[in-house]
């Protein structure tokens, strides 16, 4: 009897009565991205690696350990299967000239790889829905993918999910902070574990991020990028406080929050629960209007989110959903000063289509098919 095959670890099948989940899921994103005005674009799953390096950067975790990458045997052609799809949108929009009239509202979902080792809420082969904004500058922008991130959370009743905010300036900004930062950790250097020691000159910006106890007290003494921004980078982050608040959206400001990709700058953003363990963020993105210039194009201002649709649905099945959220007031430690935002906010933010007698009505509808399924 022949050995009998199963799937790659880490890689899973999705079969009924689950693939139903999937499959209501996908149809609520679709939905909400027809209400905002978004369009869909599909990018293959093979990229050139080229296309990884470039935007990702080349120090970063996801480049240095977690990428399928091989050699195609037919032409020596260095291929990956992609670990996001930012840089393949970015590229896409280059390749097909989709900017040449304005910008351009895309989302798309799909698989993405990555070579890590297995666990609840983060696999090999795992799924991502994301939402980018090419063409687009300014905060309003940024405020309006937040928005849209909300009213998600709202249509799919889910709650326990807190939003953090931060601004990474722009590059002659975080040189400045990146030197500071080197020589404090420097003066340290008996404190580091290995991995910080290996990224203290490669990427010391991600040391931030370290989830070692041991380095808590270190790391929350460091230099903050924050202090090493200029006028118009403040702008850029007071105007965006300014709009969550005119919108009624709680956050924090988080000084560590720092993404994993170099291809980011000013507004960055993460939603994240502690109804998951460590693998609490469910939802990030910022902006990144460097990322057409490191690939070859024309320099074009973009910002952008993705989820994970495994642990969405992880947070679906555990019952983490109550009705609409509803937040009040600001969670910032103090007042944004650009309160003259708020006036004009609606009208910046371009909700595209959003009829609030037919919203409501969906989501009724929508959270009683979820309570079915489940």
């Amino acid at each position: 009897m022949a050995e009998k095959l199963t799937a790659v670890k880490g890689m899973n099948d999705i079969v009924p009565p689950a693939s139903a989940h999937w499959e209501w899921l996908e149809e609520t994103l679709r939905t909400l991205m027809r209400r905002y005005g978004y369009r869909n674009l599909r990018t293959p799953i093979v990229e050139p690696t080229a296309l990884f390096v470039r935007g990702l950067g080349e120090v970063t975790d996801i480049v240095e350990k977690e990428m399928y990458s091989f050699e195609d045997r037919l032409n020596g052609e260095q291929l990956t299967l992609r670990p996001e799809n930012t840089a393949g949108v970015v590229r896409a929009a280059l390749e097909h000239s989709l900017l040449y009239d304005g910008g351009k509202r895309l989302y798309y979902m799909g698989p993405m790889f990555r070579h890590e080792r297995p666990q609840r809420g983060r696999y090999r082969q795992f799924h991502q829905f994301g939402a980018e904004a090419l063409g687009f500058a300014g905060p309003d922008v940024d405020a309006e993918l937040i928005v849209l991130a909300c009213d998600l959370w709202a249509e799919l009743g889910l709650t326990g999910i807190e939003l953090e905010i931060n601004s990474l300036g722009q590059p002659p900004e975080r040189l400045a902070h990146r030197q500071a930062l080197i020589s404090y950790l420097e003066a340290h250097a008996d404190q580091l574990d290995e991995e910080a020691k290996r990224r203290l000159h490669s990427n010391p910006l991600r040391i931030l991020d370290t989830k070692n106890p041991a380095m808590q007290a270190l790391v929350n003494a460091a230099p903050r990028l924050m202090d090493h921004l200029g006028a118009e980078s403040l702008e850029h982050f007071n105007r965006l406080r300014g709009l969550l608040d005119a919108h009624g959206i709680a956050y924090r400001i988080n000084p560590r929050l720092v993404r994993g990709m170099d291809y980011y700058n000013l507004s960055v953003f993460e939603f994240v629960t502690t109804q998951l363990g460590s693998q609490g963020t469910v939802c990030a993105g910022g902006r990144y209007d460097g990322l057409f210039e490191q690939i070859g194009g024309k320099a074009a201002p973009a910002v952008g989110w993705a989820l994970g649709m495994e642990r969405i649905l992880e947070l679906l099945s555990r019952g983490a959903r109550r009705g609409p959220r509803v937040t009040s007031h600001a969670g910032s430690a103090s007042p944004a000063p650009a309160r003259r935002e708020r006036a004009d906010a609606r009208g910046r933010c371009r909700w595209h289509g959003q009829h609030e007698v037919a919203v409501q009505e969906g989501r009724r509808q929508r959270r009683a098919l979820c309570l079915d399924l489940w």
